[in-house]
């Protein structure tokens, strides 16, 4: 192989090896800053068909409803904390802070924060919605999937022995 080939043929070697690194690297540092969206249901019972559940320390989004009569907050701080079903389950959300002027119990919410022990979120981000008609995009797919409206989903929850 004549010289000038062979330098040719490092060049590219060389040039696709620090392609497959940088990608590699791009990849892993999105990869912290994904926050995958669940539902109540797929926390408890694990996501897709391989029933992955989220991990203690994992950041992730959840959807749901706000359970009637779950709202708790302290009253010298501007902690609180409140429960979030759907069709399949009910996870508690804690959060600090100021909520929402739209947050009510029994709407629609999505909480952002990191996932912990017993199935709790802490969440650093509450958004809300009002209109009673209101359900999360991906809380009405989820429902969808399990052919069950929110105060079917409530009333089932309840009936389970979820809601406590």
């Amino acid at each position: 192989m004549n010289p000038r080939r062979k330098s040719r043929l490092y060049l590219a070697i060389v040039v696709l090896i620090g392609i497959g690194l940088t990608t590699t690297l791009v990849l892993y540092a999105l990869r912290a800053n994904i926050d995958l969206f669940y539902t109540p249901g797929e926390i408890l019972q694990g996501k897709g068909e391989r029933h992955e559940k989220p991990e203690i320390g994992q950041r992730l989004r959840i959807g749901g409803m706000v359970m009637p009569g779950s709202v708790k907050r302290d009253e010298k701080t501007l902690e609180m904390s409140f429960k979030v079903y759907d069709a399949r389950g009910v996870v508690t959300v804690t959060y600090t802070g100021i909520l929402p002027d739209l947050f009510r119990e029994g709407q629609g919410v999505v909480a952002q924060g990191v996932f912990a022990e017993n199935n709790t979120i802490n969440a650093k981000e509450v958004l809300a919605k009002h209109d009673e008609k209101y359900t999360p995009p991906e809380v009405k797919e989820a429902m969808k999937e399990n052919h069950i409206r929110p105060a079917e989903a409530y009333n089932s929850a309840v009936g389970e022995g979820n809601a406590s």
